[in-house]
């Protein structure tokens, strides 16, 4: 296996995820040499966080009012209520007002991971032979200086509270002040079963120093989050997620894209972090993608959710049901709770790209993951979330 690592800041590289021959690993400007968002003291307030955040708090009590909800009861507990008559549901029906510590670290432990496996049978319907398993390799500590853009998204169903995979990727719009999380359409929105998640949040280089279950329920608060927490204020996912979502149908669309701003502090995500990656909407068919590198951190056995994992593999093909989109599948034994992450590939001119996310994995977990090629859809929504914030 070859080594992943990040191209050290020193070289002055622009850099978020530097895939080479040699060297695979996340970011594209420099990681601070130490994180900065714990001390940031400035409490947050709905107009937080910039990007015209301010314009949508309005928005957030208008949406909740319209639907029968007082946005100070969802924060005392009215968000607990799935009813199916009154769970948000449509594109344009999403909020996620920010309860302040809500997420503390013994919440964000007990979190699980959702399970959006599928059968897939090899060689039907244009699928590949199934990829030899790739065992993942944990990533070196501490994450924000080796793999800075990635973390963790925690959010709650009606099944309890959930976690995710995701990265921090570019702004077009705020270049180096990007609040953008690519993750997983079935990390934010339950499909054909009902609505949008809730209490949605980002934390960047989760779990900082690698620590175990056990040592994390004793670690303090900034090795815990580096960065602070980052809450959704808006999230786009595909029509087709929404529609169908967790059919065979839905899978190559299972993508989403979040805007985000800090629960504490008024700094752009990027900015804190100092990382983000380019999405790259023509990546090549996966037998001319080359090597791809994929990063999350799985949760279901073998794993524990704590430690973030990556794994390097060259992509086939995997389709999920009849005049669907071709998936990207590689080899890789994550599991659930790497759902979200990012993959990344190395663009001609020498700039490591996202080109997928982790989608889903085999029913029985032998070594696979599968995640959607990202086309014109995927940039609609993604110039859609960039051009709503633009200033």
């Amino acid at each position: 296996m070859r080594s992943v690592r990040l191209i050290p800041a020193a070289l002055g590289v622009a850099t978020a995820l530097a895939l080479t021959a040699t060297a695979c690993g996340p970011t594209e400007t420099p990681a601070a040499d130490k994180p900065a968002g714990a001390s940031s003291s400035a409490p947050a307030t709905e107009g937080d966080g910039g990007d015209g955040a301010a314009d949508l708090a309005g928005d957030l009590a208008d949406k909740l009012k319209k639907h029968g909800v007082d946005i100070d009861k969802w924060k005392n507990g009215e968000w607990k209520n799935w009813d199916t008559s009154t769970w948000l549901r449509e594109a344009e029906d999403f909020v996620n007002p920010v309860i302040e510590n809500l997420w503390d670290p013994a919440r964000m432990q007990s979190a699980q991971s959702p399970d959006p496996t599928i059968d897939v049978q090899a060689g039907v319907s244009g699928s590949d032979p199934v990829p030899r398993p790739v065992t993942a390799q944990r990533e070196k500590t501490p994450y924000h200086r080796n793999a800075a853009p990635v973390g963790k998204i925690f959010f709650d169903s009606p099944k309890g509270s959930m976690v995710c995979s995701g990265t921090i990727v570019k702004d077009p719009r705020r270049p180096g002040k990007s609040n953008l999380v690519w993750t997983a359409g079935h990390c934010v929105h339950a499909g054909q079963r009902g609505g949008w998640y809730r209490n949605i949040t980002f934390v960047p280089a989760f779990n900082d120093l690698g620590k175990s279950p056990a040592a994390l329920r004793n670690a303090r608060p900034h090795e815990v989050y580096p960065y602070g927490q980052y809450w959704a204020d808006w999230a786009v996912t595909s029509g087709e997620w929404i529609q169908r979502g967790g059919t065979q149908q839905a899978w190559p669309y299972d993508y989403a894209i979040l805007h985000v701003k800090p629960e504490r502090g008024r700094k752009s995500l990027e900015e804190t972090v100092g990382a983000a990656l380019p999405v790259d909407f023509s990546a090549p068919a996966p037998a001319r993608a080359g090597t791809v590198g994929a990063w999350g951190y799985p949760q279901a056995a073998p794993y524990n959710g704590v430690i973030m994992h990556k794994c390097l593999s060259r992509p086939s093909r995997v389709t999920t049901a009849p005049a669907t989109p071709v998936m990207f599948r590689i080899g890789c034994t994550m599991t659930a709770g790497s759902s979200g992450g990012g993959w990344f590939r190395k663009l001609p001119n020498g700039t490591t790209a996202l080109v997928s996310n982790t989608s889903i994995g085999p029913a029985r977990g032998n070594g696979w993951l599968a995640g959607p090629q990202l086309g014109r859809g995927a940039k609609n929504a993604y110039d859609m979330v960039s051009k709503k914030f633009a200033r």
